[in-house]
């Protein structure tokens, strides 16, 4: 079984710029988008087939859930099939932040369950490029309780800004400096916000359900104030304060591990000339190319594309010059 690539469902959004399109070497005239779902399981936005390198490929037009009903253990793995089903359990972007997004929070797997009937979200962001000044918000920086929380969250007060107001929640959330191929996990619980000059890539649980807490003030297409989830974001937030919110890893390893938790393992991987990658494991592999080209697995992949791997085929042969994400389970 080859590797298949999809076609990206690009997402145009109030905050989205103009990056991931020339990026991904592809045109169009679709105005502010501000994600590229490039592997996707979530009903309504399920991933298409589109390529291969096969003639006559029977599998071309067919959507991730129905690839894995088709070959259920052989292209996502044994367990994973176990455990998942035809449900795909991951979800990959490219996004593109010209403003700041709302400061949210995610349930874990455990409350989106009893509140949704869905798994939660845990994600991680890899920083592609980012603008001089640009912002990261991750965790908080202070101790607060959800008493706290709720207060800070309901109030405002005037500001410069063109909203006119500002959340003294902002005060209580840590802020970072955003530099490119920094790394940010963002375990379910963790408030958060990616900020305005932002080129990312985001792995995350297939999962959709945001509480949004705080979105500067913006409105919608129809001029309305965004809704926020104030009440439910309570009971989800982890009120915990840790010493560091940057992940670190060993950039100057062609293979380095960048995170190992429940959800998914993911490694950056830099090619120069040929590599053959083994993760030992009975998982696809997902890989998302950001620099250079390659051909992997006789499929030819260049920046800005993501490839699915089947889990019986997932000893990845490299050919030529780049640098990938991979995710597996």
């Amino acid at each position: 079984m080859k590797p298949y690539k999809f076609e990206p469902y690009l997402k145009t959004t109030l905050w989205g710029g103009y990056q991931i399109a020339p990026f991904k070497g592809i045109f169009t005239a679709q105005p502010n988008i501000g994600e590229s779902w490039e592997i996707s399981g979530v009903p309504g936005h399920e991933s298409v087939a589109v390529d291969r390198g096969l003639v006559d490929d029977v599998d071309l037009g067919l959507t991730l859930t129905q690839l894995i009903d088709k070959y259920k253990g052989l292209l996502i793995g044994q367990k994973v099939y176990k455990k998942y089903g035809n449900q795909f359990p991951l979800l990959v972007k490219f996004i593109d932040s010209r403003q700041d997004l709302s400061v949210q929070v995610h349930p874990d797997d455990k409350l989106a369950m009893e509140r949704h009937g869905c798994q939660g979200k845990t994600e991680m962001w890899y920083i592609i490029k980012s603008d001089v000044g640009s912002k990261i918000y991750a965790g908080l920086s202070q101790n607060i309780t959800p008493e706290d929380y709720e207060r800070l969250a309901s109030a405002t007060v005037p500001d410069g800004s063109p909203s006119g107001a500002h959340s003294p929640m902002q005060d209580v959330i840590a802020t970072h400096e955003a530099h490119d191929g920094d790394l940010f996990f963002l375990p379910a619980g963790r408030l958060h916000a990616i900020g305005a000059g932002n080129f990312l890539a985001e792995i995350q649980e297939t999962s959709d359900i945001t509480y949004r807490v705080y979105d500067f003030g913006r409105k919608d297409a129809n001029g309305q104030p965004r809704q926020l989830h104030i009440e439910q974001a309570r009971d989800a937030i982890d009120y915990r304060v840790w010493p560091e919110y940057r992940s670190s890893y060993d950039s100057t390893k062609p293979i380095s591990q960048l995170i190992n938790c429940p959800h998914f393992v993911v490694h950056r991987v830099v090619v120069q000339v040929a590599q053959q990658v083994d993760f030992h494991c009975d998982s696809f592999v997902i890989v998302m190319c950001l620099w250079g080209e390659a051909n992997i697995n006789g499929i030819h992949i260049r920046q800005g594309e993501t490839i699915l791997v089947p889990a019986c085929e997932n000893v990845l042969y490299i050919f030529g010059n780049a640098s990938f994400l991979t995710a597996t389970l």
